[in-house]
């Protein structure tokens, strides 16, 4: 491990055995919060139990769909924005501002589209997520060295060739950067629109549980929820340093 990773985990071990012990010892009441081990606890009683099986994979399902279609989608059209300078300036403010948008506001307009059942907020997901993509893209494409590019003209490439070898590896750590907030927007927005609109699923079950105060379930659910998404995010920078490594950086 190193230096930085030592670090990240003792701060973490402190943190959480400060609060573990802030807990325990009373100084936090547990209608506020519970210990992070009655947290772990909790969760592993309820992935046991099976209760939350389907709304676990109703979410994750979502999730996975709304990643992928963020991912994919947010990669080709930043591509198509970068090769086409007319289309992305005519895009460029709306695509600034979009942040600002309540994206929630559209889920009725999407039921009556798409329907009830989990469509709709995998539509409202991928709009979430997708456009940290596109400028991600955008902005990696537009920060590779001009003199890579001359380079690859220099040696006669192809373009396929030189969006291969040249442009992509140069613009990985900015992709690699907007591939982990798609993640995690996919992730908020399944889990947001199914905590205020939905249902079914884990961000339900969450609002369910907060609502009649149980806090030992809604921390392990939370608890869950987070441990699902580091987990992805730490595949996604694992992979992104072993391209670094093999890239000699």
């Amino acid at each position: 491990m190193s230096k930085a990773g030592w670090i990240r985990t003792l701060v973490l071990i402190a943190f959480f055995g400060t609060v573990e012990a802030l807990c325990r010892t009373g100084v936090i009441s547990p209608k506020l919060i519970i210990a992070p081990s009655a947290m772990v606890e909790s969760m592993v009683k309820l992935l046991a139990s099976g209760e939350f099986n389907d709304d676990i994979r109703q979410t994750l399902s979502s999730v996975g769909i709304a990643m992928s279609l963020s991912i994919v989608g947010g990669f080709a059209l930043g591509c198509v924005l970068y090769w086409l300078p007319p289309l992305r300036r005519t895009f460029d403010p709306f695509l600034a501002a979009y942040y600002s948008l309540p994206h929630f506001a559209f889920y009725p307009l999407l039921i009556v589209i798409f329907g009830l059942g989990a469509m709709p907020l995998i539509v409202l997901a991928t709009l979430f997520a997708m456009v940290a993509m596109i400028m991600a893209t955008l902005g990696g494409l537009d920060r590779i060295p001009r003199v890579l590019i001359k380079t690859a003209r220099m040696q006669r490439l192809s373009l396929l060739s030189e969006i291969w070898h040249i442009r992509l590896p140069a613009a990985a750590p900015h992709l690699f950067s907007g591939l982990k907030l798609a993640v995690t927007y996919s992730f908020i927005g399944v889990i947001a629109g199914e905590f205020i609109l939905s249902t079914s699923g884990l961000g339900h079950e969450i609002a369910f549980a907060y609502d009649n105060f149980d806090n030992s379930k809604m921390y392990g659910l939370i608890l869950f929820v987070l441990c699902i998404a580091t987990s992805f995010n730490l595949l996604v920078f694992a992979y992104e340093r072993r391209l670094a490594r093999q890239r000699g950086l």
